[in-house]
């Protein structure tokens, strides 16, 4: 198995240093593998299936515009995160549309700016939620709240949370499978 994923992860890292040297094909194999997980770490936020596949866009465009500072370190956390954070800047801006449209659309140039810097009331919905979710994370077992902590929160890889937790990556990945489930149940009960 250790073989298998060894194998895997060569791979990866062919792949992404063909890309780095310009082979288009190498790209197109890179966004087949990983967008069905892409999605799926989108769809979470974003939830509307056009919306989600036009943030998948701009992942791998954002993926592909960094992979020159990539360090060939846990890819799919690295693109897991860059998914995260897309969908995210998603959620505020389409938030700060809906707040445009509601008090009409700003004249001039400096209202537009003033517009798209985050409100007092967004940095208040914001930190809100961060403490929601803590909380959320405080209510689970012990194993999977560190987990969630660790990974987006720390913003640590899973080889990183291995070594803390005196564990393999594979369990890490495990564990933050089943902390999503149970999150997610959690969140939706209003924990």
């Amino acid at each position: 198995m250790r073989e298998e994923r060894r194998g895997a992860m060569d791979f990866e890292e062919q792949l992404i240093r063909q890309i780095l040297t310009g082979e288009e094909e190498a790209f197109r194999l890179l966004v087949e593998k990983y967008k069905a997980y892409v999605f799926a770490v989108i769809f979470s936020f974003v939830q509307e299936k056009d919306q989600a596949e036009n943030v998948a866009q701009e992942v791998f465009l954002q993926v592909f515009r960094s992979l020159p500072q990539y360090r060939f370190h846990s890819f799919k956390s690295w693109i897991g995160k860059i998914a995260v954070r897309k969908a995210i800047d998603w959620r505020r801006a389409r938030v700060r549309l809906s707040r445009e449209e509601f008090s009409g659309d700003p004249g001039t140039a400096g209202e537009r700016v003033w517009a798209l810097t985050p409100s007092p009331e967004d940095i208040f919905f914001q930190k809100e939620q961060e403490a929601r979710v803590r909380k959320v994370c405080g209510r689970l077992p012990e194993i999977y709240g560190n987990v969630l902590i660790k990974f987006y929160f720390q913003e640590k890889s899973y080889q990183e949370i291995a070594k803390e937790e005196g564990t393999t990556v594979k369990t890490v990945e495990s564990r933050l499978y089943r902390a999503r489930i149970l999150f997610r149940k959690k969140w939706e009960e209003g924990a």
